[in-house]
């Protein structure tokens, strides 16, 4: 399917796939897609949700943040802040005010529960699939010397990417942005479903992590789901089948 797009005030082009509802499927909420860090629109959990979505009439948006995938900018200029403000005008343009299920992956569920704090009243639900909230903060954390060097004199520190020959950038932007967005020191009380999938042996975020999330954020219908041999793509097939049936439990299917 190929992307439309979203132009933003600055005149950067964001790409998106929205699958509209069925007649039957419009009483259901939408279902957004959020990725991750350097991720794009077309993995696999992504095309996997959209799928399920169609085939039961229920509406879907995935879309690519800026410098991500098919959307026009800089990678290295982007924030928590510039993200996350990506996300809501895509959402804003694309589903017109109506009810949606935020499913954010690693940095999309960061992303996923600022929106819920700042947009509380069109969201029916947060889903976050390894979700990584501060996670720049742990890295500023674990930085060397060396490391605050090198951040000092060029702005940014590369380091290796597992999941791609790109390292990893990481600039003085996006850290300082990121003790602004940050979310675990908080305390806040919420009144949808918020469901956190966690892998035990998730390399990237520590699954200790989701109990945090899961103290943060005081609500009703929270639930805490660990996969004892996930990792942090939860991207196979036994792993699509539980985020698929969070979404349809908190759609009221």
């Amino acid at each position: 399917m190929s992307a439309s797009y979203h132009v933003t005030h600055k005149g950067i082009k964001l790409a998106y796939v929205h699958t509209a509802p069925s007649e039957e499927g419009a009483k259901l909420p939408a279902v957004v897609f959020l990725g991750g860090f350097k991720s794009e629109m077309a993995g696999t959990k992504a095309i996997f949700l959209q799928e399920e979505c169609k085939k039961r009439g229920q509406e879907f948006l995935r879309f690519d943040y800026s410098g991500h995938g098919q959307s026009d900018g800089a990678f290295v200029d982007g924030t928590i802040s510039i993200w996350k403000n990506d996300a809501i005008a895509v959402i804003d343009d694309v589903l017109q005010g109506r009810d949606m299920i935020l499913v954010g992956s690693s940095m999309g569920g960061w992303i996923s529960l600022r929106i819920l704090m700042e947009r509380p009243e069109r969201i029916k639900g947060v889903i976050g699939i390894a979700p990584a909230p501060d996670f720049t903060k742990d890295i500023e954390a674990r930085l060397t010397d060396e490391n605050r060097e090198e951040i000092a004199a060029t702005g940014r520190l590369e380091v290796p990417n597992d999941y791609s020959d790109d390292p990893y950038i990481f600039t003085k932007a996006l850290i300082d942005d990121g003790r602004e967005q940050s979310l675990l020191h908080l305390s806040a009380k919420i009144d949808v479903p918020l469901t956190l999938i966690q892998g035990k042996c998730d390399a990237d975020v520590p699954w200790e992590k989701a109990n945090k999330i899961d103290a943060v954020f005081d609500g009703p219908q929270n639930k805490v789901i660990f996969i004892d041999d996930g990792d942090h793509r939860l991207s196979r097939d036994q792993d699509l089948s539980i985020i698929d049936a969070e979404v349809r439990a908190i759609s009221g299917l």
